[in-house]
């Protein structure tokens, strides 16, 4: 047997394998992706956090207000002209 193919006979041996142990880390819940810096941590990207005014707040309290009693004033003509 020569060696080229002996090698590739070996590569193909070590895949099952690896696909063996990251199937079991998938079960057990412990997945690591590799990163770029191999760590294989996941870094969490974080947004940063949005600020509303009051006012804007004040002014989209309003707004959905107005709009759940016109929701309550089409259900109450609709209750009368049945």
């Amino acid at each position: 047997m020569d060696i080229l193919a002996a090698l590739k006979q070996e590569e193909a041996k070590l895949e099952r394998q690896l696909t063996g142990v990251r199937g079991a880390l998938v079960a057990l819940g412990g997945a690591r992706t590799p990163t770029a810096s191999g760590s294989g941590r996941r870094v969490k990207k974080t947004r940063a956090k949005r600020v509303v005014s009051a006012a804007l707040r004040a002014r989209l309290s309003k707004l959905a207000k107005e709009r759940w009693a016109r929701i309550k004033a089409g259900k109450q003509k609709a209750k009368k002209a049945a």
